[in-house]
């Protein structure tokens, strides 16, 4: 008997993570925790298969949680925002000895669950954090780059653009918001630095990028973790994280509210209410979303992580563009199949590694690409063709797709 349990659950995120770890037959339990329990029971009737069950859990509240978790071999934290209640999470987590993988995408909150690295290892349990898209396949598409092609790395760009999901909600956005008001952090020259998204050192990194099967957009700074774990374990000058979200008029109403500063948490009374200026923001985004949608004729949800690494291989300078396109595949799916097979990996004993580690820290990249491959069916995701595409670029410029 091994069972799993789901914290959001039946969130977007969560949702295709529970429906990936049913259909991998690795667990005889798993359980769909979430605070809306209306919502996770009808996620388990849907579903309809008997190792499922539900239950309400608050992920503000330790002792929820704990009682959520309670017999479980293996956590997947989905429930965001994470710089709001990853570090929660992890903790109860940590206090009840099981082992943990979570989706974690804001550097801050980050940063302090690999502050608990010290007690996880005490507890003996193995905290994989960041196990998404971008953090997650990201980092071991760097590390399979690495170890396997590369003799030296100079840098490292990350670089990523999605639009059109059906939906997206508040967490999602307000993670927007987060990302573009925060100090972003940034690996450059061989140095821990931050730059100001709407400052002159964020639009330094600004740049336009050709995105296979979606486009060319401009990317702007992300303050995702790789930029501050990628450089404790591969020695290189530089590290990167760019992205957007499309459609660019889209992005653009999100950027302007957040620049003018319609963002604030500290409530304002407005005639006899109080209103939170964050609360207004991401409802009014959502509200518009799909006006802009429509206006745009945006078409089928599509999105393409590429990850671009510079260096030395037999002497001569090398780049290897790694590209992950989807069309028709939500945000979901991008991020929620990549957490359950950590979660996967974690059962099959395959991450030994004790505390809180990222994922170049403690997943072989060809387990996870294994189980990928066998999970995702990558030769029909795209009309037949893999959606993960490696490019190798010689000095002089010319390009050679490769084959895994």
């Amino acid at each position: 008997m091994s069972r799993v349990t789901v914290l959001g659950g039946c969130g977007v995120v969560g949702t295709v993570a529970v429906k990936t770890l049913l259909a991998s037959g690795d667990f005889s339990e798993i359980i769909v925790g979430d605070i809306n329990l209306e919502k996770a029971n009808e996620c388990v009737s849907e579903l309809g298969d008997e190792c499922l069950s539900s239950f309400r859990v608050d992920a503000s509240i330790p002792g929820d949680i704990k009682e959520a978790i309670k017999g479980s071999d293996v956590v997947l934290n989905c429930c965001g925002p994470f710089y709001k209640l990853g570090p929660i999470v992890l903790k109860a987590v940590i206090d009840s000895k099981i082992d943990y993988v979570d989706v974690c995408d804001d550097y801050d909150a980050t940063t302090k669950l690999l502050e608990m690295h010290g007690a996880a290892k005490k507890a003996g349990i193995s905290a994989l954090t960041g196990m998404g898209s971008s953090p997650g396949v990201a980092n071991l598409l760097v590390k399979f780059c690495t170890d396997l092609m590369l003799d030296e790395v100079d840098s490292i760009d990350i670089l990523h653009a999605h639009g059109g999901e059906p939906t997206e909600g508040a967490a999602v956005v307000a993670h927007r918001i987060h990302s573009m008001t925060s100090p972003i952090p940034m690996y450059l020259d061989g140095k821990f630095t931050t730059v100001d998204y709407f400052g002159e050192s964020g639009k330094a990194l600004e740049q336009d990028v050709e995105f296979h099967c979606v486009g060319t957009y401009r990317c702007y700074p992300y303050p995702h973790p790789e930029t501050i774990t990628l450089p404790k374990y591969i020695d290189c000058k530089r590290v990167t994280n760019l992205g957007c979200v499309i459609p660019p008029e889209y992005y653009r109403m999100i950027q302007d509210l957040a620049r003018i500063g319609i963002v604030g948490e500290e409530p304002l009374k407005v005639g006899d209410q109080e209103v939170v200026p964050r609360d207004f923001a991401i409802a009014f985004i959502i509200k518009e979303r799909e006006r802009i949608l429509k206006e745009a004729n945006f078409g089928e949800q599509r999105g393409c992580l590429k990850i671009t690494i510079k260096g030395i291989e037999d002497g001569e300078i090398r780049q290897y563009d790694f590209s992950m396109a989807s069309i028709g595949q939500s945000m979901g799916e991008g991020t929620g199949i990549p957490a359950a097979l950590g979660a996967i990996l974690m059962e099959r004993g395959k991450i030994t590694e004790k505390g809180v580690l990222p994922p170049e820290g403690c997943v072989n990249p060809l387990d996870f690409l294994g189980l990928m491959q066998e999970h995702l069916k990558l030769d029909k995701m795209t009309g037949g063709e893999s959606p993960l595409i490696i490019e190798s670029i010689d000095k002089n410029g010319k390009v050679e797709r490769l084959k895994m």
